[in-house]
């Protein structure tokens, strides 16, 4: 995901877009800790997302 596509969203498309990525990371957890996630890798991507948008919504509110 990139930033400059997180721009353009509203503080309500980021907020949802948060909870999507949150449930996300959740899901992936669930499946690294039960032995089904074949990427490893994903976790730290989507955490990093996860921040991108949470730092996109703070500049938004400032």
């Amino acid at each position: 995901m990139i930033a400059k596509e997180l721009i353009d969203l509203s503080q309500e498309e980021l907020e949802a877009k948060s909870l999507e990525l949150s449930q996300e990371l959740f899901n992936l957890k669930f499946q690294l800790h039960t032995g089904h996630l074949e990427d490893t890798s994903k976790i730290p991507q989507v955490r990093r997302d996860i921040a991108r948008v949470k730092t996109v919504l703070q500049q938004k509110l400032a």
